[in-house]
């Protein structure tokens, strides 16, 4: 048996360095995102794909508690999963709690930390998974799936382990009395977690939207139930396998982290949700589900990310090529099914001044288009760009908006792939572009100026929500503007990004991912607010004799 101190003192020099990165916000990693062989070694590869082929067409090796019968949901039903029953997965988390409690916070972080390292050493078995399940090409599915995922859970446990240790464990407190002894006590703090917590997954990042929530309440102290998305289920079994493994070696009850799988329709996410005794829910998808949660699971604390509508404005660029190059990436990457993918680019009607001449909306348009065809002429590159389509509702909005008037860039299929679809509108089309279209559908909106497009951009966004903002400018009067209807707004922006970083994607321990100050998410991943809210620290103090 490792206890969980000694898993701690293992892993202490991880725990520290990932502590001072989420506070330096400078680039750091912990997981090499790269497959090759000269970083995981030769064998890594082969025994990885081996080890996830060993999983399909069998039942997955867990325990669940009270579970009486299988399921299999994912598409091509591979791999069953042990079905508990709600009230028994909630009652054997409860009653792993108090052993939870006790390791605590160095302790509880240590077992994370042995988790994440579990977790790596099959990443190639994750990326596999991820890729079956969400139709993500492989290599995005290792570092997505993977390597970025584990980071975003490594940066959720050293944000929590410091905020849960901010105050500390044992005091002396003495008050000078006149004439007399002073008063002396003694005082402890206890970190207290909220209660049992529930993470429910999404289908298109199951680990890298799962592990924030997941290892920032394992650490504060609370047991976990992990609610898969029925098209996604083997990443987060495998996480939990893991989990429950590292607490067995840990002499802790396995129940800290269980699995919840269900059958299409059940609804067993809006019944744990509610459930009395559990009281932290963490959810990604659709905004239709996440607005239900946080209206109906009232006696938890709900961190959702949801939908939104991801908006580019451009007034000016001195690199046009640069800035097509680097929207039709981030036009493509996975089919346009991210949660960051920009969706309404925001032209005047005037034009925008390029190094390549001015350029009208139309002409953007038309560019735009030429460089996603650029981008994605070689059939083989595009299947590893654009991987596949994740699900018919994907398809049906495509389809849906082929219909419309506008068309600058049809949308073409490639193997099981969808290339993006980009529609022109004008501002007054509103009821189209303030609904989000989730998958490879984006909008150029004619505005009447660069003012307008800041307006429109802060009036939607404020309303309906976005995870990401975009401007391309050369004014630096413009960009200010931009900078403050960002602000007032709630979303992230980013400036005039024509190089290897992209709108769509964010850096663990340096770029914060949702904010919470616009209706897309209620938190921001991962800042103090997100943490803080799932636990309580209680104090005893006593005279010392």
């Amino acid at each position: 048996m490792t206890t969980p101190a000694e898993f701690y003192q293992r892993h202490r020099e991880l725990l520290d360095r990932a502590i001072e990165a989420a506070a330096d916000r400078d680039y750091w990693s912990a997981y090499p995102e790269s497959p090759s062989k000269s970083v995981y070694g030769e064998e890594a590869a082969p025994a990885g794909e081996a080890a996830f082929r060993a999983l399909l067409g069998a039942e997955f090796p867990i325990e669940v508690p009270g579970a009486t019968t299988t399921v299999s949901t994912e598409p091509g039903a591979y791999v069953s999963y042990p079905k508990g029953d709600p009230g028994d997965l909630v009652a054997a988390a409860r009653a792993a709690t108090p052993g939870w409690r006790a390791a605590g916070p160095q302790g509880r972080a240590g077992v994370a930390a042995e988790i994440l390292r579990r977790i790596n050493a099959r990443i190639f078995e994750m990326a596999h998974a991820v890729q079956l399940t969400t139709g993500q090409a492989f290599v995005m599915a290792f570092q997505a799936g993977g390597a970025h995922a584990q980071d975003r859970g490594l940066e959720a446990v050293a944000v929590a382990l410091a905020e849960s240790t901010r105050i500390p464990a044992a005091a002396q407190w003495s008050k000078p009395q006149r004439g007399g002894d002073p008063l002396r006590l003694e005082k402890t703090s206890t970190v207290v977690g909220r209660g049992v917590a529930l993470v429910i997954g999404c289908t298109t990042f199951p680990t890298w939207n799962s592990y924030p929530g997941l290892f920032a309440s394992l650490v504060t102290g609370n047991p976990v139930i992990v609610k898969p998305h029925p098209g996604a289920v083997l990443p987060l079994a495998i996480t939990v396998q893991i989990a429950r493994e590292v607490l067995t070696e840990a002499g802790l009850d396995p129940n800290v982290v269980t699995l919840a799988v269900e059958e299409r329709g059940d609804g067993i996410a809006a019944t744990l949700a509610t459930h009395p005794d559990v009281r932290i829910v963490d959810f990604t998808g659709s905004s239709e589900f996440g607005n239900w949660l946080e209206a109906n699971a009232r006696q938890a604390v709900v961190y959702t990310e949801k939908a939104g509508l991801n908006t580019v404005i451009v007034d000016s660029t001195a690199d046009y090529r640069g800035m097509l190059r680097n929207l039709a990436f981030s036009l493509s990457l996975y089919s346009g099914q991210m949660c960051t993918t920009p969706q309404n680019l925001l032209v005047p009607a005037t034009g925008i001044d390029t190094d390549a001449g001015h350029k009208s909306p139309a002409e953007f348009g038309a560019d735009l288009g030429a460089a996603v065809d650029k981008l994605l002429s070689d059939p083989q590159r595009a299947v590893g760009t654009l991987g596949a389509i994740v699900n018919d509702g994907v398809l049906a909005r495509l389809a849906e908006a082929g219909t419309l008037p506008g068309v600058l860039h049809p949308s073409q299929e490639i193997e099981s792939s969808r290339t993006p679809l980009i529609v022109h509108l004008d501002v007054a089309d509103e009821k189209i572009y303030t609904r989000e279209w989730f998958g490879p559908i984006s909008f150029v909106i004619t505005t009447a100026s660069t003012a307008e497009s800041i307006s429109i951009f802060e009036q939607t966004v404020g309303h309906h929500g976005a995870l990401t903002a975009l401007v391309h400018s050369t004014s630096d009067e413009v960009l200010g503007q931009v900078r403050n209807a960002a602000l007032d707004a709630g979303v992230h922006l980013s400036e005039n990004l024509t190089g290897g970083v992209f709108v769509n994607q964010t850096a663990a321990f340096s770029d914060l991912h949702g904010t919470g100050a616009n209706p897309a998410a209620t938190a921001s991943l991962s800042d103090a607010a997100y943490i803080t809210g799932r636990f309580y620290t209680l104090q005893s103090r006593r005279h010392v004799s």
